[in-house]
C-alpha cells in the first residue's frame, strides 16, 4: 500500500509496503479522507512537541470496513470514522472519564503513525459508524470535536460575550460552537480572507483584524467590559500571553493551542481580574457525538469549510501550498 511518511521537518515521501494485518480486537479500514490540520503543518515545520521522527501523518480520519471482530458492530463495507485519540482506559484521566488527557494516550499521527495511507489498523472502540454523513463530512468531525470540546470547557451559554482569536479550523469550530450555544462571538485574526469567512459563512457578530489598534475596537465592542470568555486558537506564544488582556473581570480564558515553549504574564492583571484559565486538549467521545448530531441537523457549513483538496499522490507537493496563508486554506482534505 502506499503511505505518506515525514521523514523529518519539511521532507516528505511516498513510502509502498504492505497492507497492515489487523491484531486481535481491531478494525482494518480502508482509508478514505484524511482531513489536514495544523497539527500536520506542525509537524512538517517541526514544532509539533510531542512526535519522533519519521512519522506517518493523519489523525482526521474516514473510510470503509475491510474487516472487523465479531461483537463491534461493526461490519464489512460499513462507512466508519476514526476517533485518534487512543486513550488506556484505567489511569486517572480515563478513570474520570478524561479520556482525551489519558497519561498514556497514543494519538494517530503524532505518537504513533496514522492514517495518511490506503489501509489503517485500529482498536475497534475508536472506530465509529458514520450515520449517514458522508465521508467528507466524517473527515472533518475531529477538529469540530475539538472545537465543541473547548466550547465545553470554556461553558460558553447564551448571552455571554466570546472572544476567538485565530480563525484557522479549531478557530472557526470554537466560533461555530459557541454561536451556537447563544453567544454573541467576535473573531480576531491578522487575515482577512478568514475574517471574511467567519463573517460570510459563520455570521460571527463582529470580526476584527490583529493589529495596530484591536485592543481598542475590542473594547469598543464591549463597552470597555472584554468577553466574558476568550479561547486562544493561533498557536503563537505572543497572540497566547497577550489574550489575558481581552479577558473580562470574573472571566475565563481557554488555550486551545499549544506551543513548545513557556507561559507567561502579569499576575497582577490575571490576579485582580479573579481569571478562570483552562487547557483543552484534544475531544471525548461526547463531543465526537455533538458534532456528529450537529452535521445531522444541517447547523455545520461542512462544504464552505472545505476549501482545497488533493489525492493522495498529490499531497507532497500540495502540502507546503497549503501552507501558504496566500492559498486561503480552511479545511483541505486529501482524497484516498
Amino acid at each position: 500500500m502506499k503511505s505518506i511518511v515525514c521523514e523529518g521537518p519539511g521532507e516528505l515521501r511516498l513510502r509502498l509496503g504492505p497492507v497492515p494485518t489487523a491484531a486481535a480486537g481491531e478494525v482494518l479500514l480502508r482509508v478514505r479522507r484524511i482531513g489536514v490540520c495544523g497539527t500536520d503543518m506542525h509537524i512538517f515545520r517541526g514544532t509539533q512537541p510531542y512526535l519522533a521522527y519519521p512519522r506517518v501523518m493523519g489523525h482526521e480520519l474516514s473510510g470503509e470496513v475491510v474487516t472487523a471482530p465479531a461483537g463491534s458492530g461493526l461490519l464489512p463495507g460499513d462507512g466508519v470514522f476514526v476517533m485518534p485519540y487512543l486513550s488506556c482506559g484505567d489511569c486517572v484521566a480515563c478513570r474520570k472519564g478524561k479520556t482525551n488527557c489519558c497519561t498514556r494516550i497514543q494519538v494517530l499521527g503524532v505518537h504513533r503513525d496514522g492514517g495518511m495511507a490506503e489501509y489503517l489498523a485500529v482498536p475497534a472502540a475508536f472506530v465509529l459508524k458514520t450515520e449517514g454523513i458522508s465521508l467528507d463530512d466524517a473527515a472533518m468531525l475531529e477538529f469540530l470535536a475539538i472545537g465543541m470540546h473547548a466550547v465545553r470547557r470554556g461553558a460558553v451559554a447564551a448571552g455571554q460575550r466570546v472572544l476567538v482569536v485565530g480563525a484557522g479550523p479549531i478557530g472557526v469550530a470554537v466560533a461555530l460552537f459557541s454561536a451556537l450555544a447563544g453567544a454573541e462571538v467576535t473573531v480576531l485574526d491578522a487575515r482577512a480572507d478568514r475574517l471574511g469567512f467567519c463573517k460570510d459563512v459563520l455570521h460571527v457578530a463582529h470580526a476584527v483584524t490583529a493589529g495596530e489598534g484591536d485592543r481598542e475596537q475590542l473594547a469598543a465592542i464591549t463597552g470597555g467590559d472584554f468577553f466574558d470568555a476568550v479561547f486562544d486558537a493561533t498557536g503563537n506564544i505572543k497572540a497566547m500571553e497577550r489574550g489575558l488582556d481581552f479577558v473580562a473581570h470574573g472571566g475565563t480564558y481557554v488555550l486551545v493551542s499549544i506551543v513548545p515553549e513557556r507561559l507567561s504574564f502579569a499576575d497582577p492583571e490575571f490576579h485582580k481580574r479573579e481569571t478562570t484559565l483552562l487547557g483543552s486538549r484534544n475531544a471525548t467521545v461526547d463531543d465526537f457525538r455533538a458534532v456528529l448530531a450537529a452535521m445531522k441537523a444541517g447547523l455545520v457549513p461542512t462544504r464552505a469549510m472545505n476549501t482545497h483538496r488533493a489525492t493522495l499522490d498529490e499531497f507532497i507537493d500540495a502540502l507546503p501550498r497549503w501552507m501558504d496563508p496566500a492559498s486561503g486554506v480552511i479545511k483541505a482534505i486529501v482524497e484516498v
